[in-house]
């Protein structure tokens, strides 16, 4: 039985190609094995029409993210950006838009991404990489592409919480936790009142943080992916019912978990039928609204 929702936005995803991972960390048999523990995901890839077929058998429309391409040259970001654009041009129907992640530090990162922003199909949003050469987001590397989606009315996306960068791996593959702290959504959200910021995962081991800074802050929003919603801290489920049932967005991170698996989750949760309408589209449909997307 399909028991997917009658329109799902899934605000962060993953590419189930093998071309989407192009550049990721996960090349080595060490870091493939942790991906399988902490994600059960052996990363096998499908074709870029098996994925179109799986995103419209889940009813769901996605931003799609490559997640590693700020540390690539710039000859090969424009190759993986012209490659998701032309999958969004092919398949409008389940290509919501694209998070970009470049480094700011280069010029010609900062030339590409104004690129997208002007080519792009669809929404085309900046994802704020902390552990990029630029360092945390509040650094003054950033300044320049904060301010560039400032000017063209699109959003950010901040990393928050745990991360499954390095997990299981001794020293993490360098990767310092801290730097996903919910303080740079706040810091962030703070000195740039018109940039729309969105709060990237379950932000444990800091979630009472992350719900202070959503209530606090008109302009910050919390999508959930990479967390299987029975995993989610109570005080969370609590809020997502409560306070800030119109400020969480439905997020999958497939391939990883399935949008299928997490409907069905969500469901088991005990959200009103209202509660979860607004989770699965009507929060994500207001915020597209907001910033002019249709």
């Amino acid at each position: 039985m399909n028991t997917s929702p009658h329109r799902l936005i899934d605000f962060h995803s993953h590419w189930g190609t093998e071309q989407g991972w192009k550049g990721s960390p996960y090349q080595t048999p060490e870091a493939r094995e942790a991906v399988r523990k902490y994600f059960k995901w052996d990363m096998s890839f499908v074709s870029e029409q098996e994925q179109a077929v799986q995103l419209r058998r889940a009813n769901a429309k996605a931003m799609l993210d490559l997640a590693y391409t700020y540390t690539m040259d710039v000859g090969a970001v424009r190759d993986q950006h012209d490659y998701a654009f032309d999958f969004a041009r092919d398949h409008p129907d389940v290509v919501l838009g694209n998070w970009i992640g470049i480094d700011p530090t280069r010029p010609g990162h900062v030339k590409e991404f104004e690129r997208c922003l002007s080519e792009g199909p669809g929404l085309v949003g900046l994802s704020v990489h902390p552990f990029s050469a630029a360092g945390t987001p509040d650094q003054p590397g950033w300044e320049e592409c904060l301010n560039l989606c400032v000017e063209a009315n699109r959003p950010i996306l901040m990393l928050v919480g745990m991360s499954a960068n390095g997990a299981g791996m001794r020293g993490g593959m360098g990767f310092e936790l801290d730097d996903c702290h919910p303080r740079y959504v706040d810091r962030i959200a703070a000195r740039y009142p018109e940039l729309n910021v969105i709060a990237a995962r379950v932000a444990w081991p800091w979630q009472s943080e992350m719900i202070a800074i959503a209530l606090h802050k008109a302009n910050v929003w919390m999508e959930l992916h990479g967390w299987a919603p029975r995993y989610y801290p109570e005080e969370l489920k609590r809020e997502i019912g409560g306070r800030l049932r119109k400020k969480a967005l439905f997020a999958a991170d497939y391939p990883m978990l399935s949008h299928e698996r997490l409907v069905t989750e969500w469901r088991e949760q005990g959200f009103a039928a209202d509660v979860l309408d607004d989770v699965f589209s009507g929060n994500a449909e207001s915020f597209l609204t907001s910033i002019g997307v249709h």
